[in-house]
């Protein structure tokens, strides 16, 4: 009765949600942009299901210069002009986004990337739509120089934190350099099963392939390290790896560092990328416009996860075996040339007013039949 109870105030909350996103979806949709994936499941998950997602927000600073970061771009005074006007109209978009990625039920955890400081995860989960959901907060304050961090949210009445690490990144190559934490998270997800998580924003090309490659390439590598401890206790552990790698499923730096496995060919103790399959010849999670190689989508944005998530046997398992974008009209729109193109906030330092650059990306977990 009391599940009923909820259920029937999520449908009211996010029906306001969908309501406020109708008119842009619909002006979107003729224009050939679809108002939800095909592929999208907005069903209620209840008690034996919980949806994960990651998102990249694109530059979520808060509007005050913290003077131990190269953060004055996003001050009232710096180059973007950025305001508090302007941070909470992020905020409240950032917040739809993850609202609407739910559809009926709002995400279970949510992993971000871009997120200035813990004070921007406060706003973000008790000062937006968000709060009706509870979500708690796991951050740590990363090295980043920009001040850039990773970070999770989670709804404790489908996941409860056991421990969580931030593992810091220093490259022996480049002892100068720094980036941010591969922030690492151990749940019991709906009373079931242990999963483990980990949410990583690897280093930029900004620099060139010569400097950048091999830093994208160590990360992956300290992952699979950490990941290989998990699986040597239990070769059955479900681990989850999700975050922007700045790289598509078939650079080397996933390749070689991760050594994922194809879904279709995979044993025990395996990792294997879910976006590995995904199509980008229309659609990814970010776009680049120019350089050599023209206009182009790519999937950076990716998940990957351990055989015990996909074999079938005891505890959770991803649904359909299948990770998703959540490609929403509202999060996308055409540009001068007449591509279709990501919604963002700013192009270049002009303010847009959108949401991100990224696409958000998401899988469901549901209990063994």
């Amino acid at each position: 009765m009391i599940f009923l109870l909820k259920t029937n105030i999520l449908k009211s909350i996010s029906l306001v949600i969908f309501s406020l996103l109708f008119s842009i979806s619909a002006l979107n949709a003729q224009n050939g942009i679809k108002e939800f994936p095909d592929d999208f499941d907005d069903a209620v998950r209840g008690l034996d299901a919980m949806r994960i997602v990651f998102y990249n927000a694109e530059n979520l600073f808060d509007p005050a210069d913290d003077t131990a970061k190269f953060d004055e771009s996003f001050t009232p005074e710096g180059g973007n002009h950025w305001s508090k006007y302007k941070y909470w109209v992020k905020q409240k978009k950032i917040a739809q986004v993850i609202s609407a990625v739910g559809g009926w039920e709002a995400p279970a955890v949510v992993g971000l990337c871009e997120v200035e400081n813990r004070h921007a995860l406060i706003n973000l989960v008790s000062g937006t739509g968000l709060k009706k959901y509870k979500y708690s907060i796991v951050h740590h304050e990363s090295p980043d120089r920009r001040g850039i961090d990773v970070a999770l949210i989670y709804r404790k009445d489908k996941f409860l934190k056991l421990s969580d690490t931030a593992y810091q990144v220093r490259f022996p190559f480049d002892t100068a350099s720094r980036t941010r934490d591969i922030l690492y998270v151990k749940g019991l997800a709906l009373d079931a099963d242990t999963i483990h998580i980990f949410v990583t924003h690897w280093p930029s090309k900004y620099g060139g392939a010569f400097v950048t490659i091999p830093k994208r390439k160590y990360v992956a590598k300290q992952i699979k390290k950490y990941s290989k401890e998990i699986l040597k206790k239990n070769i059955n552990a479900k681990i989850i790896i999700m975050g922007d790698f700045n790289d598509t499923p078939d650079d080397e730096s996933v390749m070689q560092g991760l050594r994922p496995k194809s879904i279709d060919n995979f044993k025990d103790g395996d990792l294997i990328n879910l976006m590995k399959t995904i199509d980008t010849h229309h659609l990814g999670t970010h776009f680049y416009g120019g350089g050599a190689t023209g206009n182009e989508w790519s999937v950076l944005d990716q998940m990957i996860v351990s055989s015990g998530l996909l074999d079938g046997k005891k505890g959770l398992q991803i649904k359909n075996k299948k990770a998703h974008i959540f490609s929403a009209g509202f999060l996308l729109e055409y540009n001068a040339e007449g591509i279709v193109v990501p919604n963002r906030t700013f192009h270049g330092m002009k303010y847009h007013g959108g949401y991100s650059d990224h696409m958000p990306v998401y899988l469901d977990l549901e209990k063994g039949k």
